[in-house]
């Protein structure tokens, strides 16, 4: 890429549940959760141009957004700490999630091949960390308009509440809903419990891993 990306934010807001009758309260999250520090893993998706007057209408994005919170409502919640168990977890606060809405000069096919590069950074919304965990949103979202008519979409998303398979299926229910297919919606399954550890623990099956190494015989 020749020329540095230029991209102008436009609009920026947060969107919540359609619904105020999600769950509210704590969510569990598991030791493999915990494991990793907090961080978004981001991602942009391109799309060309469809010629249509609606595409990618952000008043449309926007309404679907929320609609698509309601079944996936952790995500417009917040980090907490529990002072009981010395423990994070999601706080099902419904504050919502960052939605912002820009424009760029550039055009899709400035971006080459799709490389990453640092101009990739423009397209996903900053997180500010500084303020602790309860100050940022777990998913924070991008859309840029480009003057070739394409738009790209960036998501951040906070791998301690969801990975690469749980991210895809909420991007997947939000394109379904904006799009007015309601026919495959699949809530997502948000019991972690099932992977807390038992105490004390009760193995099914010998772990020689944990079994003390044999004593070395007399020669």
């Amino acid at each position: 890429m020749a020329e540095k990306v230029m991209v102008s934010i436009r609009e920026s807001t947060m969107v919540r549940p359609a619904e105020e009758s999600t769950p509210r309260g704590s969510l569990w999250l598991s030791n493999s959760d915990l494991a990793f520090p907090p961080f978004h893993t981001s991602s942009v998706y391109f799309y060309r141009s469809s010629g249509k007057h609606n595409f990618f209408d952000k008043g449309v994005l926007k309404q679907a957004l929320g609609k698509a919170l309601v079944p996936f409502y952790p995500m417009a919640g917040r980090f907490k700490f529990n002072g009981q168990n010395g423990r994070v977890e999601i706080d099902c606060n419904a504050e919502g999630v960052v939605f912002v809405v820009a424009e760029s000069s550039s055009a899709i096919d400035d971006f080459g091949d799709f490389a990453p590069t640092p101009d990739f950074l423009t397209l996903i919304p900053t997180i500010d960390y500084s303020g602790g965990i309860s100050s940022y949103s777990i998913l924070v979202l991008q859309i840029t308009y480009f003057k070739c008519g394409g738009v790209s979409l960036g998501v951040g998303m906070e791998h301690r509440v969801a990975d690469g398979v749980s991210g895809l299926h909420f991007v997947n229910t939000w394109s379904d809903i904006a799009r007015g297919d309601l026919s495959n919606i699949k809530p997502p399954f948000m019991d972690r419990t099932l992977l807390r550890a038992r105490d004390p623990p009760q193995p099914a099956f010998p772990h020689i891993e944990y079994q003390p190494s044999p004593q070395m015989k007399p020669f």
